[in-house]
């Protein structure tokens, strides 16, 4: 989508569905929630679809999960206990506390615009179609 808006074309969910491997009705649920937030924008009609302006460029990824999952990911507990805190900790409260804040701090920082960046120059992928078979299986330490 972020591809498509700097060459000033909208998209449709099919397409966006197609291009990741998703199923319509789900993606759909996401693209509702991501234009109710702000995120990108719709349009209706014939040459409608999704789409970004360029201040959407700027939106830190945090936003994005925020408006997909909401705060759970920046604020829950790592075994989903809804009793865990700093008083009465989990079993995993303080290392996924770090592991929280580490991911959180990435996300703030790495905006949709980079992330667009890096997918154009092939850095990350959202599919599997790009990568040569013997190459599928490598350790994700990077």
């Amino acid at each position: 989508m972020a591809q498509s808006s700097q060459e000033n074309k909208r998209v449709s969910i099919k397409e966006i569905a197609e291009s990741i491997h998703s199923p319509e009705a789900f993606l759909g649920k996401i693209l509702q929630n991501l234009s109710r937030a702000g995120i990108i924008r719709s349009m209706k009609g014939p040459g409608g679809g999704f789409y970004l302006d360029s201040g959407d460029m700027s939106t830190p990824l945090s936003e994005v999960v925020k408006a997909i999952d909401g705060e759970s990911l920046f604020v829950g507990c790592g075994m989903g206990l809804e009793f865990c805190s700093e008083q009465y900790p989990c079993p995993l409260h303080h290392e996924f506390k770090s592991i929280r804040n580490n991911l959180s701090e990435m996300l703030q920082k790495t905006t949709v615009g980079q992330f667009n960046d890096d997918l154009i120059k092939g850095k990350i992928l959202l599919t599997k179609s790009h990568i040569e078979p013997d190459k599928t299986r490598t350790n994700s330490s990077d």
